[in-house]
């Protein structure tokens, strides 16, 4: 998946779910996309912080939420 796509996908996750924090719909996005891209995610948080191992479902939340601040741009 590319960052792209996981951008739209925390779009339409976000628009379900207005009330939520970025936090919230983070883990809504990574519940939705199943364990599959789970496992996926968590890799890529576990390779940029050079970890061999750390809990799976926050490693991959941390991973949608770097990757939707990160193409969010800067704050004004």
């Amino acid at each position: 998946m590319t960052d792209e796509e996981l951008l739209v996908e925390f779009a339409l996750t976000r628009l379900d779910h207005p009330g939520a924090d970025l936090e919230d719909v983070a883990e809504l996005v990574v519940r939705r996309l199943g364990e599959e891209r789970m496992v996926e995610f968590a890799s890529r948080t576990l390779a940029a912080r050079d970890e061999l191992r750390g809990a799976l479902f926050p490693a991959a939340v941390e991973h949608v939420l770097r990757v939707v601040l990160t193409l969010r741009g800067p704050a004004d």
